[in-house]
């Protein structure tokens, strides 16, 4: 075994939703303002009793599930997430004690938007090193918590929710080589700061960085993997807003590709964003076993992962 694969995916999202609509009663906005300038319609919101390593430990079991694994498989749980509230335990361990894993390693990684292709990248590493054998990485942010629900710019964008993979050791590699890195100086762009932290984002400057700079590191990432854009059969973006994702899409030139567009029905759920996409996509059947997928994370710090894998 000197590779490694995604052999299953899951996803969970709160049970309410919040619409439009109902954002028009909140702030000074429309559902026709908030369609024109980011394409969210909806979006689910957790609760006050629904922490994040809840979200995270839903999707993880079913991911668990369809990969026809137990609990005591798993060796090494990643938890990519920057709205965790508690230093210690760290979600990773809340999600392992959900979920009655034994004895595993426990990390979280807190890359924002970009966090679940980082997390991707580190278990693929750590299975391809012999570090592990079975890993549950899980991407799960409850943005609400974070969220300034008076400024119309910032509260159309989130929603809440996790993803899930696991990781497996197989003979051939079915996870790409990760091209990532980051804009330190424009780090600001994008923030959860204070006390209480709150989400704020310099949007212009955002939206710029990403439909110029990131398209040209997206198709590197594909030369990574030996394929072409044109090679793809799915492109799934970190889902921040549709003005971003269609831009950035067309300018990859994945041209066969279907475009995940989770963003209109779920919102920005920041570092669950793509592990959901993937899941529904997988799900619907518009994606078959073998295919390959672009994922490609982006956002604060302005940070960026992105790797070509094979569906599973």
């Amino acid at each position: 075994m000197n590779g490694s694969r995604i052999t299953a995916v899951g996803h969970y999202q709160p049970a309410r939703v919040l619409t439009n609509e109902d954002l028009a009663e909140l702030v000074d906005t429309s559902d026709e303002w908030i369609t024109s300038r980011v394409g969210i319609r909806t979006r689910h919101i957790a609760g006050p009793d629904e922490p994040v390593d809840e979200l995270a430990a839903h999707a993880a079991a079913k991911a668990l599930a369809a990969a026809g694994l137990t609990p005591e498989d798993i060796d090494l749980v990643l938890v990519a997430t920057s709205t965790a509230v508690d230093r210690s335990p760290n979600m990773a361990a809340r999600v392992a004690a959900r979920l009655g894993i034994p004895s595993p390693a426990v990390m979280d990684l807190n890359v924002v938007c970009a966090g679940f292709t980082h997390a991707l990248a580190t278990a693929d590493h750590a299975v391809r090193a012999g570090g592990a054998t079975r890993v549950l990485v899980i991407g799960a942010d409850k943005m609400s918590e974070v969220t300034d629900w008076t400024d119309r710019t910032t509260c159309v964008l989130v929603g809440d929710g996790a993803g899930a993979a696991v990781v497996e050791a197989a003979e051939e590699t079915a996870i790409g080589p990760v091209l990532w890195g980051s804009v330190p100086e424009m780090g600001h762009a994008v923030r959860i700061e204070g006390t209480p932290a709150r989400f704020a984002q310099e949007g212009q400057s955002v939206y710029r960085w990403a439909t110029t700079k990131l398209p040209a590191i997206a198709r590197k990432a594909c030369e990574r993997a030996g394929v072409t854009p044109e090679d793809l059969a799915a492109v799934v973006l970190h889902q921040a807003n549709l003005r971003i994702i269609e831009p950035l899409a067309g300018k990859i030139g994945a041209v066969n590709a279907v475009i995940a567009r989770d963003v209109v029905e779920s919102g920005n759920t920041s570092a669950a964003s793509i592990p959901m996409a993937l899941s529904k996509l997988v799900e619907r059947g518009e994606i078959s076993t073998g295919d390959r997928v672009l994922l490609f994370g982006f956002g604060g710090n302005l940070s960026y992962a992105g790797q070509v894998i094979h569906c599973p």
